[in-house]
């Protein structure tokens, strides 16, 4: 419910801080009074389009804010948790306008965008009036309003995620298509690729090694001499350990008589002689293995170069050749194993669409159901507004199932045929002004069991008409506001009549100056100050004791 409007430098309006109650609320008042700003206000603070010339002459700038009581609404408190603003008690919806066009929006004190004012704004207040070109005339709107009328918005929901589901398995399964497709036109190259790195069979740290054992067969004949030379010195005249022996022995000849003298002598030859042969022999060995042999310096020169050659054909190093083959081969796995993996995709996309189909048709039966129970319960309300002898429709269009949509496949647009015999038609095409208010008057009835905004405006609903058919409008905007607030603002006294609240708008000038601009004023009316009222709305500019006997006759109808 809207509790308060709070407005500041709007138009004629300087100060005005508006309490609001729930059921009926009549708004009355000379035409240019500014009731028209009201309603402004409330949509400057709902997000509605906005310019400066909102702003009242001489201020900088202006504002409005839209006090609720926090609906329960899902919809509303998703928008605020995802924007992170807190939400118990009341809801506060503010927009601040500046002269020179600037705009900031605020809800619960919190800057917003106005896009995310506006969305509340949606959820929150419907405006209808006379030129309304929202609701019925826009057949985008018209499925949401059968939905809430059949009660479809938990079946409308599953079936948005099942056509999500449907829809990311197909786009998986073109991408899978494409993939393989891409990959099928280098089948041949990869098969070529994955066998000659298959059959060179490269391993980490390989290069380093042959380049290594190339460096060292190729510097071999230098190193075999030097090797043979230091062999031979080794061995010349028996061997360096033929005469460190010698020597031994005739130390330890001496020994005893040297009184230990020598001891240390004979155990330095004894290790010299043992570390000597070991020398001699890690020669020997070494120049075995440094022999030269040019069949082996091809082959490891052979394996270095074709390693290198790879490398430069895959564009990476050798040591990452490994990984390339790995690579390669598991890209050729799914060429090979792509028509499998696409067949069972190809089944997921099928069941996907299948549980799509099946609840995106129960919910296509279960609108036709709705649609002719809408269709009886708004031709109930046209007679009583004068549209007897109108008829209304909800037609729907049911589209191929591959076309559907995330809310279904039905397309359903609010058609009326005005006359007897006459072709149903869009509203907008052969309604006037008066008839299309009283359609939606006639909708939002028989809808305002079913949910929707908490909050109803109409503006001028019952332009147009007089005695028996305004009295049906007001009867039908106080039934209306059994089920959600309604305001109305209204020329008709017996519409006002029906008000549970009613609030005068009227423009009053201060002082008595001539440069005193006029400013708008809202009393809210009791009693003898209603009873005035209507009677005016009755006269006209001089009230009359009848006036005031008949206005007293519709306010006691009403009560």
């Amino acid at each position: 419910m809207l509790s308060a409007l709070s407005i500041r430098d709007i138009v004629l309006i300087e100060t005005l801080d508006l309490k609001l109650n729930g059921g009926l609320s009549g708004l009355t008042g000379e035409t240019g009074a500014g009731k028209s700003i009201l309603l402004d206000s409330l949509g400057l603070a709902t997000g509605a389009r906005a310019d400066a010339g909102l702003v009242r002459s001489g201020a900088k700038q202006g504002s409005a804010t839209a006090i609720f009581d926090m609906p329960e609404s899902k919809a509303v408190t998703s928008l605020l948790d995802e924007a992170g603003i807190d939400h118990d008690g009341e809801l506060i919806l503010r927009r601040v306008q500046t002269s020179d066009g600037r705009t900031r929006a605020f809800v619960n004190d919190q800057p917003v965008s106005v896009a995310l004012l506006r969305q509340l704004g949606d959820l929150l207040v419907e405006v209808h009036g006379q030129h309304d070109t929202h609701g019925l005339l826009d057949a985008s709107t018209h499925r949401g309003m059968l939905d809430a009328f059949g009660g479809f918005e938990g079946k409308v929901s599953e079936l948005t995620s099942l056509h999500g589901a449907w829809r990311e398995l197909q786009r998986e399964l073109v991408r899978l298509t494409e993939e393989i497709e891409r990959a099928q036109a280098d089948a041949d190259y990869l098969r070529v690729a994955v066998g000659e790195l298959n059959e060179l069979s490269p391993e980490p740290g390989e290069e380093v090694q042959l380049a290594q054992d190339r460096t060292l067969m190729m510097s071999a004949e230098k190193i075999s001499t030097d090797l043979s030379e230091a062999l031979d010195i080794l061995e010349t005249d028996g061997g360096i350990e033929t005469r460190l022996s010698s020597a031994l022995r005739r130390l330890e000849t001496q020994r005893e008589n040297a009184a230990g003298r020598l001891d240390a002598a004979v155990s330095s030859l004894d290790r010299a002689i043992v570390e000597s042969a070991e020398a001699r022999a890690q020669v020997s060995a070494a120049l075995a293995d440094l022999e030269f042999d040019p069949d082996r310096l091809e082959t490891v020169e052979s394996r270095l170069f074709a390693l290198r050659a790879a490398a430069r054909k895959h564009s990476c190093s050798v040591d990452d050749l490994p990984r390339i083959a790995e690579s390669l081969a598991a890209r050729l796995g799914d060429i090979d194993g792509g028509e499998g993996r696409l067949t069972e995709l190809r089944k997921s996309v099928d069941k996907a669409r299948d549980a799509y189909i099946a609840k995106a048709k129960a919910l296509s039966s279960a609108r036709k159901s709705a649609a002719k129970k809408l269709d009886a319960a708004v031709v109930n309300e046209l007679p009583p507004l004068k549209l007897d002898k109108a008829r209304f429709r909800s037609e729907i269009d049911v589209s191929p199932f591959d076309e559907g949509g995330p809310e279904g496949i039905d397309k359903v647009r609010f058609e009326v045929a005005t006359n007897p015999g006459a072709p149903f038609a869009p509203l907008a095409k052969i309604a006037s002004g008066g008839e299309l208010a009283r359609f939606m008057l006639a909708l939002k009835v028989s809808l305002a069991a079913r949910g929707g905004a908490p909050v109803l405006v109409f503006d001028e609903v019952d332009a147009g008409v007089g005695g028996a058919v305004a009295q049906a409008v007001g009867d039908r905007l106080a039934q209306l506001a059994e089920k959600v607030q309604v305001l109305v603002v209204t020329h008709s006294p017996q519409v006002a009549a029906q008000a549970d609240n009613h609030l005068k708008i009227e423009k009053r000038v201060k002082g008595k100056a001539k440069s005193s601009l006029p400013a708008t004023h809202v009393d809210h009316l009791e009693r003898d100050a209603r009873r005035e009222e209507i009677a005016r709305m009755l006269a006209g500019a001089t009230v009359t004791d009848e006036a005031r006997a008949a206005a007293d006759q519709l306010i006691g109808a009403v009560s």
